[in-house]
Order: C-alpha cells, then sequence, then structure tokens
C-alpha cells in the first residue's frame, strides 16, 4: 500500500531557511486596529448625537400638537392653531437641521484631524521601516568577503 509523502518537515525547512521580520506587520495590523477604533468613535458618537437630536425633535414637535387637538369655539381658532403649529414646527425644524449640521461639522473635523494623523503615523512608520532595510542590507554587504565582490 502507497502511503503519502508529508511535506510538512520539507515545508518548515524550506520556509526556515527564509526568515521573515513580522515585526512590520504586526505594528501594521496594530495601527490599522487603532485607527478603526478611533474612527468607530467618532461614528458612534456622531450617530448618538444624531439620535438625541432626532428623540428632542420629536418631543417638540409632538408638545406643539396639543393644542391643534383641542376643541374651538370658532372655526377660525382652529385655522389659528394649525398655523401656529405650522410656525412652530418650522422654527424647531430649524434650530434641529444646525444642531444635525454642528454634529456633521464635527464629524468633518475629526475625521480629517484622525486622516492627517494617520498619514503622519504612516510616513513615520515607513521611514524608519527604510531606515531598518538600509541598515540590515549594509551589514550584510559588510559580511560579504571581499573576494565575492
Amino acid at each position: 500500500m502507497n502511503r503519502n509523502q508529508d511535506f510538512t518537515k520539507y515545508m518548515t525547512d524550506m520556509m526556515g531557511q527564509f526568515p521573515v521580520d513580522t515585526s512590520a506587520l504586526t505594528e501594521a495590523f496594530k495601527t490599522q486596529a487603532a485607527f478603526g477604533e478611533k474612527i468607530s468613535k467618532i461614528a458612534l458618537a456622531a450617530a448618538e448625537q444624531s439620535a438625541e437630536i432626532s428623540h428632542k425633535w420629536t418631543r417638540e414637535t409632538l408638545s406643539k400638537m396639543g393644542p391643534m387637538a383641542e376643541i374651538k369655539e370658532e372655526p377660525s381658532d382652529y385655522a389659528k392653531a394649525m398655523t401656529d403649529f405650522a410656525s412652530a414646527s418650522a422654527e424647531v425644524a430649524a434650530e434641529n437641521i444646525a444642531a444635525f449640521a454642528e454634529v456633521a461639522k464635527k464629524v468633518q473635523m475629526d475625521t480629517v484631524e484622525l486622516m492627517m494623523s494617520a498619514g503622519k503615523e504612516a510616513q513615520e512608520d515607513a521611514t524608519a521601516a527604510v531606515k531598518k532595510a538600509t541598515s540590515e542590507a549594509t551589514t550584510a554587504a559588510k559580511k560579504v568577503p571581499a573576494t565575492a565582490k
């Protein structure tokens, strides 16, 4: 009966001949994870603020509907109640839209700041990696015997 050959040892030996420095990958993963956490916090804070604004807007709108539902003596009082409601609704809408705009503005500023910071960190990481690679190449070149040159 034929047995399948186990290539695990061969592959392990072969990969051992190609040492890989995984510290750069580890650092890149950590940097990306930190970036993801920061951007998530920005998004979650914006969602929370937006939900609060929406909730407040709904409460204000409902509270202003009460006078419209009351019985009126004169037909013109119904028209006045509806006009008052429309006017109050427009005012509340303007306030809440401005609040949403402030949330969006803050998210935009925080995101730009985060992107600038991430770009700077990426540049610093790339510079460090190039310096390390240059240093290792120089060291390796010095080890090469004079006859091989």
